[in-house]
């Protein structure tokens, strides 16, 4: 053979052998890249609870399900209003195996279900919020991922369910769609942290007055807990307490700005951590101070839940109603109240010492002795876990007015106890005055909590959320100081909150089939005339030709 020859039969080898190898390996086009969110990996008490796997390498597969269809090897895809949560329950209760869930969540999940599928459940919130109790109290074995409805996914649906309409799963012998979440083993979150911010607004001490100021302490949580921690807002819950807590530091900043007008009471200002874990951070707070700080604290007013009511507020306490302070401090909002033309009602449930679960966060003031109250939106005290800022807790749940009006019942009660106006029906925080309340000032950082998630184990202490909590503060208070602790108790925590989800179209081994013995005939082709073009057609004939047998001489 000729050196040019033997240069094209080379070449022509090994792009055969490339071809025969592609032809080998399963053909997929990346039909779309979409952001997804995994749900909570976490144990309680050594429990482990949540979903305990993120990788994720599975055929699509869709609603409605073919009648005993094998989905340990599917990703299932769902639209929250199509997921059954009687089939999940039936899946986690009976531990049967399942490849993956993906759960289309809706953009607006305050939207009222027109045309859902669930005819019990009016509204995806009261659907959602379901869904997140049975996942988030549930070992959930497989990988769980949110995402919002965008064209991309709607399309990808509406192909999956037209595979699922011939009566076969996707599968490596029928095509379809791939999903696949390149994900690393979950890692442990290591000494998770918790950053509580408080800041002062020092009262005027009269002359030759040795005695220290009481102490009015304000105090709310800003953290969440939710299925998926990179989607936990928690807009209502306690986004609004946090926002009531700085309107207040800053309308009564101006009051104390000026020494005629500075009250003879110290105001205290705290943003806690750890709120849905027993309020840890609140007790670490409490257990910072001096004992004399604590003890000049008259009583404390703890913000929860303070932006979804129209006319009814709940003012939740520990000690009896009879109690001195206490029906003094329910006496004040009660007037302001009637005012305003919203109710004020009373909730007294005592505190078990025995019992280390607190319902509230001024419970543990109380186990500090002192006097405190939540004011909140909610009429009964919240299950564990539960009201924490979940998937359903969206901007749309909070709304100015109702922060508003919270602000105004908290602020001219406090005026009327610190100035003395008892009585007297003066409005200091009145409409349109310097003292006014500021609907911009309370939307826009409505605004920013409904776009930060606050899962207090992923929120480091250098975060920009927290550097601009204590800004705000900052600016309205003195002494500001960030406290950073550890979070303690039964939680572990796990990392790979969200991640990437990559939509494969693939083929069909039928098609696989075809392509190569296509690729075959080819090949075949190719090399008959190669043959024939370097060495004659006499070489191609004796190639498919026997050889003679060889008979072996005996010795």
């Amino acid at each position: 053979m000729s050196p040019s020859g033997e240069v094209v039969a080379s070449v022509s080898s090994a792009l055969a052998v490339l071809l025969v190898l592609l032809a080998c390996v399963e053909l997929g086009d990346a039909a779309a890249a979409v952001g997804v969110y995994r749900l909570i990996q976490y144990d309680l008490a050594g429990a482990p609870l949540g979903s305990r796997a993120a990788a994720l390498n599975h055929h699509a597969a869709a609603f409605p399900l073919p009648a005993g269809a094998d989905l340990s090897r599917s990703a299932l895809v769902a639209p929250l209003l199509d997921l059954p949560l009687s089939f999940l329950r039936e899946y986690l209760s009976e531990k049967k195996h399942l490849g993956g869930l993906l759960i289309l969540l809706p953009r607006n999940i305050s939207a009222k279900n027109v045309e859902g599928n669930n005819d019990d459940k009016g509204e995806p919130k009261n659907v959602l919020a379901e869904l997140e109790k049975l996942l988030m109290h549930e070992e959930v074995p497989f990988p769980v991922y949110f995402a919002f409805h965008d064209d991309n996914l709607d399309n990808l649906l509406a192909d999956i369910r037209k595979i699922a309409s011939s009566g076969q799963p996707a599968s490596a012998s029928t095509g379809g769609y791939k999903l696949v979440v390149p994900s690393a083993e979950p890692k442990r979150v290591s000494s998770p942290t918790i950053s509580n911010i408080q800041g002062w607004l020092p009262g005027s001490r009269g002359e030759g007055d040795a005695e220290q100021l009481p102490t009015i302490a304000i105090v709310a949580n800003y953290d969440t807990f939710g299925a998926a921690p990179a989607l936990s807002v928690g807009s209502d819950s306690n986004g609004s307490g946090a926002v009531a807590l700085l309107e207040i530091a800053r309308i009564f900043s101006r009051l104390y700005s000026s020494p005629k007008t500075r009250g003879k009471f110290n105001l205290l200002f705290g943003l806690t951590s750890g709120g849905p874990y027993n309020y840890n951070g609140t007790s670490k707070w409490l257990r910072s101070f001096d004992q004399r700080v604590r003890e000049s604290i008259d009583y404390a007013i703890c913000l929860n839940s303070v932006g979804s009511w129209s006319n009814d507020l709940w003012m939740h306490v520990s000690k009896p109603p009879e109690n001195p302070y206490i029906k003094q401090i329910f006496e004040d909002f009660s007037d302001v109240s009637k005012e305003m033309g919203i109710s004020v009602g009373i909730k007294h449930k005592k505190i078990n010492v025995s019992n280390s679960r607190v319902a509230w966060e001024h419970e543990q003031f109380s186990r500090f002795r002192v006097t405190a109250l939540t004011l909140s939106e909610l009429s009964t005290p919240p299950e564990f876990l539960e009201n924490t800022g979940g998937l359903y807790d969206t901007r749309e749940s909070a709304d100015v007015e109702s922060v508003m009006r919270t602000v105004k019942l908290v602020s001219e009660s406090l005026a009327r106890q610190i100035y003395r106006l008892r009585g007297r029906n003066i409005d200091v925080f009145a409409d349109n005055s310097s003292l006014a309340i500021s609907p911009h000032y309370i939307r826009s950082w409505l605004d920013l909590f409904s776009r930060t998630p606050r899962v207090a184990p992923f929120l480091q202490k250098n975060d920009p959320f927290i550097v601009a909590l204590k800004k705000e503060l900052s600016e309205h208070t003195t002494d500001v100081h960030v406290q950073n602790d550890v979070l303690d108790g039964m939680f572990t925590f796990y990392d790979a909150t969200k991640s990437t989800l990559n939509v494969y179209q693939v083929a069909s081994v039928t098609f696989d089939l075809l392509f190569l013995l296509v690729l075959g005939s080819y090949l075949i082709v190719l090399f008959s005339f190669l043959v024939i073009t370097t060495r004659g057609l006499d070489d191609l004939i004796n190639i498919f030709r026997r050889p003679p047998s060889r008979k072996v001489k005996g010795a």
